[in-house]
């Protein structure tokens, strides 16, 4: 029985010694219970009673409540599934239109959220916060049709054309490490202390980096085969969602990257934690400093629609400028997507494939410079989970799908792979065998978001026992700054 399990039975322990009249006055007393939890910030508790309360009396407002919990799970397509409920049973519920546009709108669905933000504004014309998302995603699909319009492949600009660090000046006051010709160990070291203490790089050392770091990730492939020497150890990490802290502490107990203490990665670097500008740019550092030792691989976040929603361009904007942003959104779209290990242990973010038949030729062919697709081989390495039962089933995140030890057990022996390291999701210890240790998730953002209390983890092989160890650890302390901080207000989740 999991922790979740434990809570709802008593929960509903608590409720049948109170006692109630009929099942509609038991499902408000599951909702309230539930909405308290929400609350708490226990989605996955409130998630559970909310269904609870929906098998008793269905309403609009549960299936409105679920949703939104659902939206803070990041579980997309269950989101949209309980909207649609929600509005089915009353099509006056004004939440329920939010609610979908609010999915649909972290599925870059941006004109079906226009026409659920519309029908909020004909109902109330005169609520300012209707009117306000109404208007920004409106901004949002008339930029997307503009850019699609006057677009040509011969003619599209990087941002990297933009930028001049010569005429950037150093003013007197800045307190941060120089960077010259290139990174040392040295400049690492002082910068990780920097930003410890809060301090920023500056703008003409950040974009240098940026600079370099685009030129170099443009040169990889979309799969990277790694070679670990007999002896020599690797390190796996899930995770990190801009926890700074966190990732330093993964540092002080493995080891700082080097040569004989190779790192790889596995996504989700920024977004949801309020440092992830520190974060980004220590990995950069890291992988400028030992291209052939550090190794980072694309999440599901390292994504337009993501980092305007759950903070990395808030926070880029406000700690440097819309220019770096944008040169982020383009630089992200450049990283690989999946590693491969002695020819043995496939790495990805997500998961496996909706099709049978997908072999490692395939995903070499893959044309990852772009924004993550809906559908294909590209959408599932970011999206998908694995779950226990055989076959595969749809996502309830509302892209790539689920799927079963059945498929894993077929797509290992087709491709000669030993197991499959993915990341993707919250785990309580940090880590979770599934499929018969044919795969595992690893996820090393400790107490993610300040409130789930899981442990983090990371993995360690050496090239001659390929055999996954894992280090779990706890969360650190961190300055007084909320995850979400910099969270853009039209996704309601700041």
């Amino acid at each position: 029985m999991s922790v979740t399990d434990d809570i709802v039975a008593t929960v509903l322990e608590n409720i049948e010694e109170r006692g109630y009249d009929d099942d509609k006055h038991k499902a408000t007393l599951i909702k309230d219970e539930a909405n308290q939890f929400f609350k708490d910030q226990a989605y996955n508790v409130a998630i559970e009673l909310y269904t609870m309360a929906i098998e008793y009396h269905p309403t609009a407002v549960l299936y409105g409540n679920r949703s939104m919990a659902y939206l803070k799970e990041e579980l997309y397509g269950s989101a949209l599934e309980d909207a649609d409920n929600a509005i089915a049973i009353d099509p006056a519920y004004i939440k329920g239109y939010y609610r979908r546009a609010t999915a649909n709108m972290a599925l870059a669905r941006f004109k079906k959220a226009l026409n659920d933000y519309q029908a909020v504004v004909k109902v109330r014309p005169n609520d300012p916060d209707a009117k306000k998302k109404f208007e920004e995603c409106q901004k949002i699909v008339r930029r997307i049709a503009f850019e699609k319009a006057i677009s040509t492949d011969h003619d599209k600009k990087s941002v990297a054309e933009s930028i001049d660090i010569n005429v950037m000046a150093i003013e007197d006051s800045y307190e941060g490490p120089f960077l010259d010709d290139k990174i040392t160990k040295d400049f690492m070291l002082e910068l990780i202390s920097k930003f410890k203490n809060q301090k920023k790089l500056h703008r003409k050392f950040a974009f240098k980096m940026l600079l370099e770091f685009f030129e170099y990730v443009k040169t990889l492939p979309t799969m990277v085969e790694i070679q670990v020497p007999a002896a020599q150890k690797f390190t796996i990490c899930g995770d990190v969602h801009g926890q700074f802290y966190d990732l330093c502490n993964i540092f002080e107990i493995n080891g700082l990257p080097s040569e004989t203490n190779p790192y790889l990665f596995n996504g989700d670097f920024v977004d949801r934690g309020s440092f992830s500008v520190e974060t980004i740019f220590t990995m950069i550092g890291f992988k400028l400093l030992l291209p052939n030792h550090f190794f980072m691989s694309r999440g599901n976040h390292e994504s337009d629609v993501m980092n305007k929603m759950y903070g990395f361009e808030g926070e880029v904007k406000s700690k440097y400028n819309q220019q770096m942003s944008d040169f982020f959104t383009e630089i992200f779209c450049h990283l690989p997507l999946c590693h491969l290990i002695n020819d043995k242990i496939f790495v990805c973010h997500g998961g496996l494939f909706k099709e049978d038949g997908v072999k490692l030729e395939d995903i070499r062919k893959v044309d990852r410079i772009r924004q993550p697709p809906d559908e294909g081989i590209m959408c599932d390495l970011l999206w998908s989970d694995p779950q226990p039962i055989v076959g595969r089933s749809p996502s309830k995140r509302g892209v790539g799908c689920q799927f079963g030890p059945d498929v894993t057990s077929r797509w290992c022996a087709d491709n000669g792979i030993d197991y499959v390291v993915r990341s993707h999701e919250v785990k309580p210890e940090g880590y979770e065998e599934h499929h018969n240790g044919q795969c595992y998730t690893v996820f090393s953002a400790p107490n993610y978001c300040d409130q789930m209390g899981n442990k983090g983890a990371f993995i360690t092989i050496t090239g001659d026992n390929l055999k996954p160890r894992f280090q779990t650890f706890e969360a650190v302390d961190h300055p007084k700054l909320p995850p979400m901080a910099y969270a853009n207000s039209l996704f309601g989740f700041n």
